[in-house]
């Protein structure tokens, strides 16, 4: 029975999953399960079987759970940066885009609180000043013509937006403040970002 038994056994489990990317169906099976609970709650066995795969293919891709996590982060990151230019450029960009991607900002993070609390809670995660990502190249721009206009420091016009949306975010996450779009428009419009 051993190959022909392991082989019948590795169709029946691989369900979902044929033969393709085996990295990238881990990365959204996570993502999936992290719309349902915490990154702590998350583990290699639990995306391996949401996959359709054996454990030990998890390992071939993520040498551990904090490798997976980091991975989640950077696509949760990738698609933090997709809204925000999104609604930056749905806007027209300039002071409005700015807005738009700050009010976005909140809302992904409403969207995909475990997503959002592990893409900054992430111990691999690099600072602002390390990453060279969409999301931070995009809030550099912004905040680099805004400040040009105003004869600002871009450096802090992008800190204070960046804290303003982030705080905001995490004050409606942890429920001190109601999810509100039109308290999220406000706050985000007042602030003049």
């Amino acid at each position: 029975m051993g190959v022909k038994g392991n082989t019948v056994n590795m169709q029946e489990r691989s369900g979902s999953y044929h033969h393709g990317d085996l990295r990238a169906a881990l990365v959204e099976a996570g993502l999936r399960l992290l719309a349902e609970r915490s990154g702590d709650g998350l583990g290699l066995r639990e995306v391996a079987r949401a996959v359709g795969v054996s454990a030990t293919s998890v390992y071939r891709h993520f040498p551990d759970k904090t490798a997976l996590l980091e991975a989640l982060a950077a696509e949760g990151l990738a698609r933090l940066a997709a809204a925000q230019r999104s609604a930056s450029e749905a806007a027209g960009g300039g002071t409005a885009g700015f807005s738009a991607s700050g009010t976005a900002y909140v809302r992904f993070a409403l969207a995909n609180p475990a997503l959002f609390r592990m893409i900054f809670a992430n111990p691999g995660a690099r600072t602002a000043a390390e990453r060279d990502d969409d999301a931070i190249a995009m809030l550099r721009d912004n905040a680099a013509t805004l400040a040009a206009g105003n004869g600002g420091n871009a450096e802090v016009v992008m800190l204070k937006a960046w804290a303003l949306a982030h705080g905001l975010a995490m004050l409606m996450l942890d429920q001190q403040v109601p999810a509100d779009d039109k308290i999220i428009d406000d706050v985000v419009t007042a602030a003049g970002l």
